[in-house]
């Protein structure tokens, strides 16, 4: 991925808005907008944003279950398949 060509000031942005958004949507990187040399903002698609905040979700899932393994906080297998079938014989009567 080659960023040095997404990096633009905003005044850029506000001149060419609508062929940014047209450009992105049609699958281009993100663009890194710049204020007085500086970045200050990053815009994307609204499906990569969609993508990363999901990806990132089950990240955090992943590593929470991690943290409770490394807690002992885990229960065996055959007691939550028994749980269930207790579960669903009581939903069946």
């Amino acid at each position: 991925m080659r960023y040095s060509t997404r990096i633009k000031p905003i005044s850029y942005f506000k001149a060419n808005a609508a062929e940014v958004l047209a450009d992105l949507n049609d699958g281009a990187e993100p663009m890194i907008l710049t204020q007085n040399g500086e970045a200050k903002a990053v815009i994307q698609d609204i499906r990569s944003y969609e993508q990363t905040q999901e990806t990132l979700a089950m990240l955090k899932v992943l590593a929470l279950g991690m943290e409770d393994v490394r807690a002992g906080r885990v229960t065996p297998l055959a007691d939550v398949k028994e749980r269930l079938k207790a579960r669903r014989r009581e939903t069946d009567d």
